[in-house]
């Protein structure tokens, strides 16, 4: 999952991804790693939007979506 969160399409995503599953993934419990696992498969501009507040996140992604903005400068909060 480390690997598909840094291969993104945009770079922007990349980032974002990359940095949380450098920094997280190693304590998530199931739960955790099939909700991250599910997102690695949405389409990168709706992941984008979602995090920076621009469109609201499915139900099942928003707590996620929310985690991933604290860490971006001007996203979502």
């Amino acid at each position: 999952m480390r690997i598909r969160a840094w291969r993104r399409g945009i770079k922007e995503m990349d980032m974002i991804l990359g940095g949380y599953a450098d920094a997280e993934l190693g304590g998530l419990d199931a739960e955790g790693l099939d909700l991250f696992e599910a997102v690695l498969g949405e389409n990168d501009h709706d992941l984008f939007a979602w995090v920076t507040g621009q469109a609201e996140a499915p139900a099942r992604f928003a707590p996620l979506m929310g985690e991933l903005a604290a860490r971006v400068p001007g996203g979502a909060r």
